[in-house]
């Protein structure tokens, strides 16, 4: 009698997994607030993107998901974080390509990007502007890489210091056109944007947001878009590689990573939550052009870190780049 009773109790409690079968699972993650790494100053795409997940897992698990900003040393230093913190899913981190770029650019880090983060899911790409002052007689790549060519080491560019968006489009370009230009950092993209439109340097590659308007105000040249395609947004633009550097493209990503040992079950519940999160309207909205929301398995983003870690390293290696 004892044994029947025991086997009806446990066929009711697979029916009711069978039936409810992420229930068990989320009543133990997560089980106090989750915060959330993002290793750059409060402000910016990354911060927001990150703020505008954060909101919507909280709605999705009924449990805070908080971002913390740990920025400094090109990000490094809250990645470093990330990478030590407790490996049970309540620390996350809201990163973006420059995870892939520190690999080689940082000869001492205090974290192996391969073997001390575990991917979960990217969470978006973001296209750049290729601008320059119109003061530099150039209207295409290929006019621009003629000029840089002719003048080895004369035209500038800005960014906002080494490890950014704008600094890495720009060394790509660099390393693929087999140029010599000039790098002129700034803390923060404002500012070396401000000074290509007061004409102190030439060049820029500069997120959509920052550069469109005053592309179409005349006060900058927009050269070409970065994006293996041409944008929805500025069908008008030619991209870099049909406009004279073929197979070039660049674009920031961005994604979400959990310290080496978190529970594969874990890492799978938030790569569904985020793939939920990136098709709902409202962070479309907010976001803008500037970013194209998507979602990928944590193996396909795995995948996909390990090349960017090898192709970054290629370029820091060619262009002798170095944190010291």
């Amino acid at each position: 009698m004892r044994n029947t009773c025991f086997q009806i109790l446990a066929c009711s409690v697979a029916s009711l997994l069978l039936v409810h079968p992420t229930t068990s699972i989320a009543q133990v993650y997560p089980v106090k607030p989750v915060r959330i790494i993002v290793p750059t100053e409060p402000s910016g795409g990354t911060d927001l993107a990150a703020r505008l997940l954060a909101q919507n897992l909280t709605s999705q698990f009924g449990q805070q998901f908080i971002v913390e900003n740990r920025g400094g040393a090109g990000t490094t230093i809250g990645t470093a974080v990330a990478a030590r913190a407790a490996p049970d899913g309540h620390t996350l981190l809201f990163t973006h390509t420059s995870l892939a770029f520190n690999a080689t650019f940082y000869p001492n880090l205090q974290y192996d990007t391969l073997k001390d983060l575990v991917p979960i899911s990217q969470v978006a790409e973001q296209p750049f502007l290729l601008a320059v002052h119109p003061s530099l007689p150039v209207r295409s790549v290929r006019e621009l890489v003629a000029l840089a060519r002719k003048y080895p080491g004369k035209i500038a560019y800005s960014s906002g210091g080494a490890g950014s968006g704008p600094f890495m489009g720009a060394e790509l370009f660099k390393q693929r056109a087999k140029v010599d230009i000039l790098h002129v950092p700034y803390k923060g993209a404002s500012p070396a944007f401000a000074d290509l439109m007061a004409g102190q340097v030439q060049m820029m590659v500069v997120t959509l947001s920052l550069g469109m308007p005053h592309a179409t105000s005349g006060r900058v040249r927009a050269i070409a878009v970065t994006s293996a395609k041409r944008l929805a947004s500025a069908p008008e633009l030619s991209t870099v590689a049909e406009s004279g550097l073929p197979g070039f493209e660049y674009g920031a990503w961005y994604g979400v990573l959990a310290p080496q040992g978190t529970p594969s079950v874990t890492i799978n519940l938030l790569h569904q939550a985020i793939a939920k999160a990136v098709v709902v309207p409202e962070m479309r909205e907010k976001l803008g052009d500037d970013m194209i929301l998507l979602s990928s398995t944590p193996a396909a983003f795995a995948a996909f870190l390990k090349q960017e870690v090898a192709k970054w390293g290629d370029v820091v290696r060619a262009t002798r780049l170095s944190a010291n």
